[in-house]
């Protein structure tokens, strides 16, 4: 239904609010065909202005919204919604392109999808963001798939076996870890952990990742903790 016939009173509290903000009356009905309707309240808009005002009105806990709208570019709408909110926004769209991805995340969103995408893909992302959106300040002990961060002792442990990395291997580590559940471009982790001057080395941060992934990963060559999001970035992979 169109976002000015939405009544944000009569969403479920205890389900959490996704906003579908996309042109395509075809992918807001698979949408709600496929996600399940007894874990998410669904809301959609059919335009950029229309999810603006949802967004604001409606108050979800996850958007998912498309670049290719009809009156205002995608990456228009995340500026303007990072303005005043935080809310995990996940991109699914068509534009495959590299520049196109980092540009989204760069602008705030906190994930991307390329369309066609899976359905169980999509799903582990939305649970992702939110278990990510609760958390306001990260957890002590952090804990995915054998992995184990305490982030206040400074100790990292695979498999119980206690591993020694280099403060910017940590750092790195750290980084990803307390924004689990999003992708952090190659730039975002250059300016953290080494500063703007170095924005434009990606080799550095190749480097470094993958002195990482020889230290923490099973198979190095095939990463079951950093993810890489080709020609984008990083992002560590969380228990679903």
């Amino acid at each position: 239904m169109p976002a000015s016939d939405m009544n944000p009173e009569c969403t479920v509290v205890n389900r959490p609010r996704i906003l579908i903000v996309d042109d395509e009356l075809a992918i807001r009905r698979f949408l709600h065909t496929t996600l399940p309707s007894e874990e998410f309240v669904l809301n959609e808009a059919e335009n950029g202005h229309a999810g603006l005002a949802a967004a604001a009105t409606v108050r979800p806990d996850v958007i998912l919204l498309d670049l290719g709208l009809p009156d205002l570019d995608g990456i228009e709408i995340i500026k303007r919604i990072r303005e005043w909110s935080q809310v995990p926004i996940i991109v699914l769209s068509v534009r495959d392109r590299e520049a196109d991805k980092v540009a989204a995340l760069d602008a705030g969103a906190d994930d991307y999808l390329t369309k066609p995408f899976g359905v169980s893909e999509l799903l582990a992302r939305i649970r992702a963001s939110l278990r990510r959106s609760l958390q306001r300040t990260p957890e002590p002990v952090f804990s995915s798939n054998g992995l184990v961060m305490d982030l206040h002792r400074r100790r990292v442990t695979v498999n119980n076996e206690e591993v020694q990395l280099t403060p910017t291997e940590y750092d790195i580590l750290r980084l990803l870890v307390v924004n689990a559940g999003k992708v952090l471009t190659h730039g975002q982790i250059l300016q953290q952990i080494w500063g703007i001057s170095y924005q434009e080395q990606p080799h550095v941060l190749r480097v470094n990742v993958s002195n990482l992934r020889r230290k923490i990963e099973p198979e190095p060559s095939r990463p079951r903790y950093i993810i890489t999001e080709p020609g984008v970035g990083y992002r560590i992979k969380i228990d679903e």
